[in-house]
């Protein structure tokens, strides 16, 4: 699976690509405990699901899923966050969605991940964007490829 980080928008956003199916893409990205924690409280596979993430004392939220359309779309709502680590404004996250796009490009399957409201500017965006470059590339890549993701 190749990866790139796409600039043509503000939003963080990441372009995966692999030669796995879609369905394998979607049946990756909501199963969320097996690429970004696995103590994830809560559901993550179906429209209305409602998700909490904790990352020690440093991080927080609470996700529901807005819409699911089945191995092509998946889109987070951030209902509520906690970022500790920030100065300024530890909820930055509240209201931002998170989307997940799979096409079929040629033989590939892609991957197009965006966090809608993780713009440049905001205090959380370069942690925060390193944070998804590791769990994408390094989880959810893993988990797609080989059926085993590096959560947590």
């Amino acid at each position: 699976m190749k990866t790139k980080t796409k600039n043509k928008a503000q939003d963080f956003t990441l372009v995966l690509s692999t030669d796995k199916s879609p369905k394998q893409v979607f049946e990756a990205v909501t199963d969320v405990r097996g690429w970004w924690s696995a103590k994830l409280v809560g559901n993550s596979r179906k429209k209305n699901d409602v998700f909490e993430f904790r990352y020690e004392d440093m991080r927080y939220s609470t996700q529901r899923l807005v819409e699911v359309v089945a191995n092509k779309k998946v889109v987070w709502q951030v209902m509520d966050s906690t970022l500790t680590f920030l100065k300024k404004d530890q909820n930055e996250w509240n209201g931002t969605k998170v989307s997940f796009e799979i096409s079929q490009n040629g033989e590939k399957t892609q991957l197009l991940f965006t966090h809608h409201g993780l713009v440049p500017g905001i205090e959380c965006f370069e942690a925060c964007s390193e944070g998804w470059n590791h769990y994408l590339r390094n989880s959810l890549l893993r988990l797609i490829n080989t059926g085993k993701g590096k959560p947590d």
